[in-house]
């Protein structure tokens, strides 16, 4: 009988694999739709600019003009006590948030809503942003920093700018154990083995004289927990011609 796979040990959820809590500051999401937001805007400004371990983007804490507080990813060039506004009549300015059908085309655009509403989930990481490119009937046209062109509701939000701390990757790690610091921070492992690599009785892909798979890495998506490795439903495979 073979052994569980890494990612089911991982799974499980023990304190081996477990990513600490204490290290992220709180959720980043946008406010939830209110009648000032829809109507006009809410200003709110910057107190503090704060590191968060578990992300790879600085934080800014912001205080609105209601009372509010809340956590936003920190776009570039911006500094304590500098005002932000959110809503859709909201200026086209760095750090401010308005619903894609009022960023004009061009804009440069991060922490984008996937369905109106749920908070932000695309394009989050730091020195990111991605591209409005066109409006159209009942959709906003969005190049995302992969290059893959995306359709978006025109009422899902984003923030307009760049994350802050772009040029992160530009540093190398110089040594494995600054590499294990940076990941375990975000609950990850620094260092993982092929499964090609691995003795049969621990990986669907070990074994064997050699190091290959010995069988297709395409596996169903209804393959039981021990199997499923590899492509999984993957929908095609090899390079696109």
């Amino acid at each position: 009988m073979g052994k569980r796979l890494k990612t089911q040990r991982r799974g499980r959820g023990t304190p081996t694999y477990k990513s600490a809590s204490h290290r992220f500051k709180g959720k980043i999401a946008y406010r939830s739709y209110d009648k000032i937001e829809k109507e006009g805007y809410l200003k709110g400004k910057v107190q503090d600019i704060i590191h968060d371990p578990g992300r790879s983007a600085p934080l800014a804490q912001v205080k609105y003009e209601n009372g509010e507080k809340s956590l936003i990813l920190a776009p570039e060039s911006i500094k304590i006590n500098d005002e932000i506004v959110c809503g859709i009549s909201a200026p086209i300015k760095a750090g401010n948030s308005l619903p894609l059908a009022e960023i004009p085309e061009g804009t440069p655009i991060y922490n984008l809503e996937n369905n109106p509403g749920d908070g932000g989930k695309l394009v989050r990481s730091s020195g990111t942003y991605a591209s409005l490119i066109t409006h159209d009937v009942d959709k906003a046209v969005v190049e995302l920093p992969s290059g893959e062109l995306k359709a978006f509701n025109p009422f899902c939000r984003a923030t307009v700018g760049v994350v802050a701390g772009g040029g992160r990757k530009e540093k190398p790690f110089l040594k494995a154990g600054k590499k294990h610091h940076a990941l375990k921070a975000k609950g990850k492992k620094s260092v993982t083995v092929r499964g090609v690599a691995m003795n049969a009785v621990n990986h669907p892909h070990g074994g064997g004289n050699r190091q290959h798979p010995g069988r297709p890495t395409t596996i169903s998506r209804h393959a039981p927990p021990g199997r499923k490795v590899g492509s999984i439903a993957a929908r095609r495979t090899g390079k696109r011609r």
